[in-house]
């Protein structure tokens, strides 16, 4: 199924090896992303539901602000962050496959297995969403003469004005760039952390970025894979997110196990 073909140079500890992988590989991770919630339901959701609540206090405070022409960047932005909340169910699908019953407080403590790694990746995506909603804000600007939409006609200023196809071109594809750029970096790289706590940030940003490049059919198809259950889960009210996401962060544990390995 797979075939060594990289190995990520380290200063310390173990060294990445990346793994070329079938084009339908983010089939099976999808499956045992299931299967994991399956069998460690109640803490999945449980913890699933917190991007629900998230969700849910990010509308509200759009709308008591009277921001809520920023509810498109937003709802892209905290997709940005999704690999970094994501680490508790990382743990969930890591004691899983170890034979363990994991918990809420598994969970909820996880980032404490490499805490300082961790946070720096954190910081990283930060600087990632920083600039998108810079970026977003800069666009609803330049194509809304400084007026942004307002929430009764939300819908009919974005997406059925004359100017709403080229904002939406401009918007859609700003937007792309930094998903993408974010996905290469974070495709792995957190699991890792979390599974490898002798290894650092550096070295599992580069070994994602290089499972990326090595393997950009199958990626492509799982970035597509992780965007549709995200917009399934928003479009649900935020309540979908419950379910979906828990299924995208056990199936991306899967992933980094199917395209990492480490030398003895």
């Amino acid at each position: 199924m797979t075939t060594t073909t990289h190995t990520v140079p380290v200063l310390a500890g173990p060294a990445p090896r990346i793994k070329t992988i079938e084009i339908d590989r983010p089939w099976s991770w999808l499956n045992r992303g299931w299967a994991d919630l399956r069998k460690a339901p109640r803490v999945s959701i449980t913890y699933g539901l917190f991007f629900a609540i998230v969700g849910f206090l990010l509308l509200g405070a759009l709308w008591f602000l009277d921001w809520f022409y920023l509810v498109l960047p937003l709802s892209a932005g905290f997709m940005l962050m999704g690999p970094l909340v994501a680490v508790g169910l990382y743990e969930i699908s890591r004691r899983l496959e170890a034979g363990e019953t994991p918990t809420l407080g598994h969970a909820a403590t996880a980032i404490f297995r490499n805490t300082s790694q961790i946070l720096l990746m954190g910081v990283a995506l930060m600087i990632f969403l920083l600039a998108w909603i810079r970026l977003a804000t800069l666009i609803f600007a330049l194509f809304f003469s400084f007026r942004p939409p307002s929430l009764d006609n939300f819908v009919a200023e974005v997406f059925f004005q004359p100017e709403s196809v080229p904002f939406l071109i401009v918007g859609v594809g700003s937007g792309a760039i930094l998903a993408a750029l974010v996905f290469a970096i974070s495709a792995v790289s957190i699991p890792m952390l979390l599974d490898k706590p002798q290894v650092n940030v550096a070295t599992a940003i580069a070994a994602s970025v290089q499972s990326v490049r090595l393997n950009p059919a199958p990626m492509a198809i799982w970035a597509a894979m992780i965007v549709l259950f995200a917009a399934a889960g928003l479009v649900a009210g935020y309540i979908g997110l419950a379910v979906t996401m828990p299924i995208i962060g056990h199936a991306t544990w899967h992933a980094y196990k199917d395209l990492i390995s480490f030398e003895d």
